[in-house]
């Protein structure tokens, strides 16, 4: 009974960084992998369920907001139901877990690609090859490219850059770190398909209603989470917090999406620019609004957006792993004294 008693406390100890190391694996991991090996070439799993989701448009489009609802239903609650049926096959292999939560994490990652499409851009439109820009912008957003000069392609890039540090990097990050397997998963799926029918046009204004509407919902924190964080490096892009702050706060809320809005802000007031406008996407005009004071992004903003996006990526990732840590340290320890 004695030396029970006295293992107690020394389990105890032990259990901690254990779970701690066991929770911090899936982000680091999945930061690693995705510096290391960015997007998969081929068998991409996005992409896949990205083509499931697209056949089953064919048997399930209506223009209902039912429809749409359908649609959501059955493309998102497998993979969610997947993700925890695994989970509970995995209770117990923290390890197991930890490694398989980080490769599913990479795979909705897309901040290495982000950053490599930023750059791409960047040297084209340094060398004056507006056409070759202008095809290459549909790797970063949806909108019309047709007429866009430089000025114009420089600051797509950059609210692009802006608003995917968000989505493809730091709210992948967020939901695996506080929801797992089914989370990450979820999330990807109702973001891809808000890719797919997410649009105001004629064929999607009801279809693609829930879509829409359960993206805003999943992207609700992250965006918020990626603005502040972009604020607080603001120095490093050689703002200043203050001036980035008050952007935020001030011309968040012109923007129609609810959530792009923020990291976009954030963003114009790290760098100094103005963002936001009249953006054109298939036969929809948009009107952004305006979002900083200063002048329009040029080719070096580009480029000090990338630098941006990939320190805020990485302060995203150290702060998520610290609080998981945390909290796994904390939960082993109690668990693990003796009654």
């Amino acid at each position: 009974m004695k030396a029970a008693v006295a293992a107690g406390p020394k389990a105890a100890i032990a259990a901690g960084p254990k779970a701690a190391i066991a929770a911090v694996l899936p982000i680091v991991g999945a930061v690693a992998l995705d510096a290391v090996l960015a997007d998969p070439a081929r068998w991409h799993p996005v992409a896949g369920f990205g083509r499931m989701a697209a056949a089953a448009e064919l048997s399930l489009y209506g223009d209902t907001r039912a429809a749409g609802v359908r649609f959501v239903a059955l493309n998102v609650g497998p993979p969610i139901a997947a993700g925890v049926l695994v989970e509970r096959l995995l209770r117990g292999r923290p390890a197991v877990r930890g490694l398989l939560l980080a490769a599913v994490t990479w795979t909705t990652l897309g901040g290495t690609s982000l950053i490599r499409e930023g750059q791409r851009m960047a040297e084209l439109l340094d060398g004056g090859d507006l056409d070759a820009a202008r095809g290459r912008l549909g790797y970063l957003c949806a909108r019309s490219s047709d007429g866009l000069n430089s000025a114009e392609l420089s600051r797509a890039t950059v609210e692009s850059l802006a608003e995917n540090t968000s989505d493809a990097v730091v709210a992948p990050l967020f939901w695996a770190a506080l929801g797992g397997l089914p989370a990450v998963i979820g999330y990807r799926a109702v973001n891809t398909l808000d890719a797919m029918v997410g649009y105001r046009s004629e064929r999607y204004q009801n279809f693609g209603w829930a879509a829409a509407r359960l993206d805003d919902l999943a992207n609700l924190l992250p965006a918020r989470f990626t603005a502040v964080l972009t604020c607080v490096l603001a120095p490093t892009a050689d703002g200043s917090v203050r001036s980035a702050w008050r952007v935020l706060r001030r011309d968040a809320s012109h923007h129609p999406s609810p959530n792009a809005g923020h990291p976009e802000a954030a963003f114009a007031g790290a760098l100094g620019v103005s963002l936001g406008g009249v953006n054109v996407y298939g036969d929809a005009v948009e009107d952004r609004g305006t979002l900083g004071d200063g002048p329009a992004p040029q080719i070096a903003d580009i480029r000090r957006a990338a630098r941006l996006s990939r320190r805020v990526a990485l302060a995203a990732a150290g702060v998520l792993a610290a609080k998981s840590a945390l909290l796994a340290a904390r939960a082993a320890a109690r668990s693990a004294r003796p009654e």
